[in-house]
């Protein structure tokens, strides 16, 4: 079978065609797609419409009168300056304790009475030392008569004066064993002069004020170093604080402070500083910082809870305005403008509110530079949003 040259002419064009179309893709390697780039932003900026910039108040960072406080926790104290912790001067047994707890005493009024065999002994070597004295001054006298009469020789009298000598310092030193173990030079005076031997002794008051411990009960046996009563006049009391070592650089006596005692329904009483202490506490790197009370109708009672504002003297210093602090990531921020629409947000070092609601810049921001001090609220909300 023969085959149609004009058929032929056609399959031969087309094929040509084909391999016409081909040659562009021949030799070289198909186009790459063009990488996708995504914009990023700082977290920091933000970007506001006109309507919101409306709303925002700028001004710049400016020096300003600072009167700073200090807000510490404390509780109220006994005036240690005010107190007496009594015990007894001699072993004894406890035979009558009148000193009840929060009885209001006055200086040498009985707390108790004690029944001391020591006492007794005491009392019988002070007689027998009286005794002795006496008879040692019988031979001196004697003794004298009769170097006169030429009896003796002088050497004897020496001798016998020298024995009243040492029974007279026998003497004083019975005496002040008594005053150590309690007595009075009246009762030792009395005991000399009767000759009748005592073992009771009274526990007095050494304090006008009122008895805010006692540890003692009848029958009980105490010892010389046991603390039986304290004793406490309340008509002045302490306030103390523990203020942390970085807050306290600032803190003098004579400062001005607000106490706020909330047991009283938040009464306030104003005070001093009366004393900053000298040392940290290495276990709470604090330092204790005292204020005076006057408690004439006792209505503050020792161990109440309290809280200090201790105001620091006036300066100037750079300063924001509390409403201008936006707290984020335990750190304080401000916005800062850095042009008209945009701002950043700044860590800055700050300093506790004063009474007129600035804070001193401590660090993180120069005077001059232009900050958001109204509305800094909303436009973080913004910023958060974006």
């Amino acid at each position: 079978m023969s085959i149609r040259p004009e058929r032929s002419l056609r399959t031969g064009a087309l094929l040509a065609c084909v391999a016409l179309s081909m040659l562009p893709a021949c030799g070289r390697e198909a186009a790459k797609p063009a990488p996708v780039t995504v914009a990023t932003r700082d977290p920091m900026h933000v970007k506001v419409d006109a309507e919101l910039l409306k709303r925002l108040q700028v001004a710049p960072a400016s020096r300003a009168e600072i009167q700073e406080y200090i807000r510490v926790a404390g509780s109220v104290q006994v005036d240690e300056d005010r107190v007496a912790r009594i015990g007894s001067s001699v072993t004894g047994r406890i035979t009558d304790a009148p000193g009840s707890l929060g009885l209001d005493v006055r200086v040498g009024q009985t707390l108790a009475t004690l029944d001391s065999a020591e006492l007794a002994a005491a009392q019988r070597n002070f007689l027998k030392a009286g005794l002795d004295l006496e008879l040692v001054q019988r031979a001196v006298e004697r003794a004298r008569l009769l170097v006169n009469a030429d009896v003796i020789g002088s050497a004897e009298l020496q001798r016998r004066e020298n024995e009243q000598f040492s029974a007279e310092a026998e003497l004083r030193t019975a005496r002040g064993n008594l005053l150590i173990l309690g007595m009075s030079g009246q009762a030792i005076e009395r005991l000399e002069n009767t000759r009748a031997i005592s073992p009771v002794i009274s526990i007095a008051s050494k304090l006008s004020g009122t008895v805010i411990e006692r540890r003692v009960t009848v029958g009980q046996v105490v010892q010389p170093a046991d603390q039986l009563f304290t004793i406490a006049d309340l008509s002045q009391v302490w306030v103390v604080s523990e203020v942390p070592e970085q807050q306290a650089y600032g803190v003098r006596a004579g400062d001005p402070v607000e106490v706020v005692i909330p047991a009283l329904r938040d009464r306030r009483l104003e005070g001093k500083v009366t004393f900053v202490g000298n040392t940290v506490n290495p276990e709470t790197r604090t330092i204790t910082v005292r204020t005076v009370l006057a408690n004439a109708d006792r209505s503050i009672k020792p161990s109440m809870l309290a809280s200090m504002a201790i105001r620091e003297p006036v300066r100037r210093a750079l300063a924001v305005p509390a409403a201008a602090v936006v707290r984020d990531g335990n750190r304080d921020h401000v916005f800062v403008q850095a042009k008209s629409g945009l701002f950043h947000l700044r860590p800055v070092n700050l300093g506790p509110e004063s009474n007129n609601g600035l804070r001193p810049v401590l660090g993180g921001l120069t005077e001059g530079e232009s900050v958001v001090v109204d509305g800094a609220f909303h436009l973080n909300n913004e910023r958060n949003r974006q």
